[in-house]
């Protein structure tokens, strides 16, 4: 399992975003900089970490991204959710998926849904803070 780059940036944008706290608004440009995300992605993953419920958004002086709620309390299932969608290691536990020829007499089928829920568990299990805190 690999995830995008895309979803990378958004974790390393969430992770810097922590590090300023919830109280301090941020820009895109100004998240851009301090990360290297190109300006374009970043405005298009806050936008999305925005609609998933991660930041919130102020428009006007004074406005921008921040946090919308405290780190501790936003996981990475959250985020890779926000940019990937549901947490699925196969198409076949996917709600309306049903295009896998050996579906019919798969005897595997039905425990993807543990490992499902226990990958999504362990993704759950890391919250921003312990992805912002610095490393010893």
């Amino acid at each position: 399992m690999r995830l995008s780059s895309l979803t990378d940036y958004a974790v390393v944008m969430m992770s810097a975003a922590a590090r300023h706290g919830c109280a301090e608004r941020l820009s895109a440009a100004s998240l851009s900089e301090e990360t290297g995300v190109p300006l374009p992605t970043a405005q298009k993953l806050m936008g999305r970490l925005a609609a998933a419920g991660l930041l919130s958004s102020a428009r006007g002086t004074g406005g921008g991204f921040a946090l919308a709620r405290d780190p501790g309390l936003i996981t990475l299932a959250e985020i890779i959710e926000a940019v990937e969608g549901p947490i699925a290691m196969t198409a076949c536990v996917e709600n309306g998926r049903h295009d896998c020829g050996l579906e019919h007499d798969c005897r595997v089928k039905p425990h993807w849904s543990a490992v499902n829920s226990a990958v999504k568990g362990a993704l759950g299990g890391v919250s921003l803070a312990t992805l912002a805190g610095e490393v010893a």
